[in-house]
């Protein structure tokens, strides 16, 4: 079956869907995005992920296009389409279709508007948690607002094939204070020698992700010892434990990133800490 996409209205075959050249996103790489775990025909924290997707747009001054009750229904549809199961669903918002200037479009020029969905082996996922994952460490030459989530990500794309050339599958940012910031598509977890989980507070320098925020509530729920803070590589390397986080490794696959699987592990991993929305419901 062809995948369905929904591209400005459209819904359409991918070998079809195509955005206009002198769109800002494909010039400018001027636009935002998020990408929603999909598991059982339900998408996890659909709130949380438009409420970001709104707070990037903010920040970039693009205006949100439709309503969020709007956006989840095509988001619904395109499930739908798909026939999609388990996997992803990818939004992508952007400035719009313009005359090449560097200056925003004039007043009026409408946000262009993607939305794709595929398919996730999340078995294999879990086999990968279950035993570990190489990373390795970059010097983090990114802008100052990685905080928001926009579709300029070529630092992040050299980072990581960085690591796929050395064999590994995730790369670490690391700033010139020597602290890691977070991964080329993850956040960045240790768990101390005395069983604390730590990882660098949501600044500008890292983006606040939906898991490393239910993470956070989950071991608040539990009453694990819990800090936000920088910690370095080599505070990494000693560390009981080290993991990773991301929309498609949720807060139950924790990722073995540096060191071996320590005791604290199981009482994270063992309830179902992820706050599973339906897209009929919020929609309705």
């Amino acid at each position: 079956m062809s995948r369905i996409a929904y591209v400005n209205g459209r819904y359409l075959p991918l070998r079809q869907a195509t955005v206009h050249i002198e769109d800002r996103g494909y010039q400018f790489s001027d636009g935002v995005y998020e990408v929603c775990e999909v598991r059982d025909g339900y998408v996890i924290d659909q709130r949380r992920h438009l409420a970001r997707l709104q707070r990037s747009l903010d920040e970039l001054g693009i205006a949100m296009p439709m309503s969020e009750t709007a956006l989840a229904i095509i988001m619904r549809e395109c499930m739908r389409r798909n026939r999609l199961h388990d996997g992803i669903i990818y939004l992508q918002i952007t400035r719009g279709v313009a005359r090449r200037d560097h200056g925003f479009p004039p007043p009026g020029t409408h946000p262009s508007v993607v939305v794709t969905a595929r398919s996730i082996d999340f078995a294999g996922n879990e086999r990968t948690a279950a035993e570990g994952l190489a990373i390795i460490t970059v010097p983090d030459n990114r802008w100052q607002r990685v905080d928001i989530k926009s579709i300029s990500l070529l630092p992040n794309v050299l980072a990581k094939q960085a690591a796929r050339e050395r064999g590994a599958k995730e790369a670490w940012f690391v700033d010139q204070d020597g602290h890691v910031t977070e991964g080329s598509s993850s956040n960045a977890w240790i768990v101390t020698k005395g069983g604390k989980v730590v990882t660098r507070p949501a600044d500008n320098a890292m983006l606040r992700g939906i898991t490393r925020t239910v993470l956070i509530e989950v071991i608040e729920a539990h009453g694990l010892q819990f800090e936000e803070r920088p910690f370095t590589v080599e505070e990494a390397q000693g560390a009981r434990e080290a993991f990773l986080t991301s929309a498609t490794f949720t807060a139950i696959a924790l990722v073995l990133a540096v060191t071996a699987l320590g005791p604290v592990r199981r009482p994270l991993t063992a309830p179902e800490p992820v706050e599973v929305e339906a897209l009929a419901a919020e929609a309705a």
